[in-house]
This record gives C-alpha cells, structure tokens and sequence, in this order.
C-alpha cells in the first residue's frame, strides 16, 4: 500500500526481460531485499541492493501493461516506498496495481502550475470524477476536469520539481490507477443490481451476525 507521495527520482540503470535496475540515494538507507516499492506507481519487490541502488524483478504482464517496458537506460522514474500505518497519509491510498496507461495530450501553464490533460480508456473513465483522486505515473493527484476519454490535473510547483510529472510532455504515456474506494462503490452497486442478501452482508463482514436466545 502507497500514498501517491513521491520520496525519490530514481534513474534507469538497466533493463532486460525479467529485471530492471534503478540509480538511488537517499531511499537506500531503510530499503531491504523483499520490500515493495511503487516504480511509477507499480508495485515491485526489491530483490537486490547495491551502494548506489537496487533492482527488482517484473514479469512480462508488468512489462506489457504498465510505461515499465517502455523505460530505457537513464530515464527517470517516481519512487515511494510502502506505506507504514500510524503516520500521516499525505497522498491517497494507493495498491500500485495500475489500471491501464494514458496519453499526456496537453500540457499548459497557468501562473505557477502547469495543466495537464491526460487520456484514459473508457473503463477507466467510469471511476474517475470531479475533484476526485488518481495516481498519475504514482502521483497522487487531484482531477480538476474531466470528459468522456480524458481528465484534467493540475501541477503544483513542488510536484513538477520533486517528480517525472514536471517533464512530461504531450505523447508521453503515463501509468495510471484510479482509486480504489472507487471501484469498491462499483463492485456494491452491482452487488445491489444482482441482490445484495443478508447472507452477503454477513459473510463478508459488512453486518454482524446475530445469536439465536
């Protein structure tokens, strides 16, 4: 579990089919071998740690489906490590289980922010609302517009300075992750439209059971 709050740019130091290594600094000093870590958003395990870095592996479902297998030697990348509960959440809940990627198709300047639209598949649309969260490449972020096929996100200077979101520009893809008290509210409703029973309720923990004089 993340917060969509960025600790560290890393940087590309190889790729290959199965593994891909990352320049860091100042994250190495609580990291371990075995620790999840969200690489632009996507939850990944570190398998190995090195002076001045560490490597993970990915399978080819990471590679095809997340901007992970589009990454190449020198490029730079949106570190977090795990959450750990009992300190502040800055961000939003996060899982790194990205939804799909997007498009940047426009990036503009309104006095110290930069605005950003950013495609998204229909699916994926259907989660996302006004003033609501999604992770962006593993930023956190707040949709300040959206339509049918794409929504809109304002940059804060911090944000551009202290993540890859500052050099993006329009073509690049980005990883995406709709929040996901989003897609329990959907899975509810579904729930509902098929009949939601007390049998439910009760077996999943949403009421509790009751005891027979």
């Amino acid at each position: 579990m993340f917060t969509g709050i960025v600790e560290e740019i890393g940087i590309v130091k190889e790729t290959s089919r199965d593994r891909l290594a990352f320049e860091a600094h100042k994250m190495l000093r609580e990291m371990k071998v075995g620790d999840s870590i969200a690489v632009n958003g996507v939850c990944v395990t570190v398998v190995s740690l090195e002076n001045d870095g560490f490597s993970v592996n990915v399978m080819p479902e990471t590679l095809r489906c997340t901007n992970l297998g589009r990454l190449h030697y020198g490029d730079q990348v949106n570190l977090e490590m795990a959450l750990v509960f009992g300190g502040r959440l800055g961000g939003h809940l996060v899982l790194g289980h990205v939804d799909d990627t997007g498009e940047v198709m426009e990036v503009t300047s309104e006095e110290a922010a930069n605005i950003m639209r950013i495609s998204a598949p229909a699916k994926l649309m259907s989660y996302l609302v006004n003033k609501g969260f999604i992770a962006v490449d593993g930023v956190s972020l707040t949709i300040v517009d959206l339509d049918d096929s794409s929504f809109v996100v304002s940059l804060v200077a911090y944000t551009m300075e202290h993540t890859t979101l500052g050099r993006k520009r329009p073509s690049d893809i980005v990883n995406l992750e709709a929040d996901i008290i989003a897609k329990y509210v959907e899975s509810l409703e579904e729930r509902k439209r098929q009949g939601l029973t007390f049998q439910f309720l009760s077996e999943y923990g949403f009421v509790g059971g009751t005891d027979a004089g």
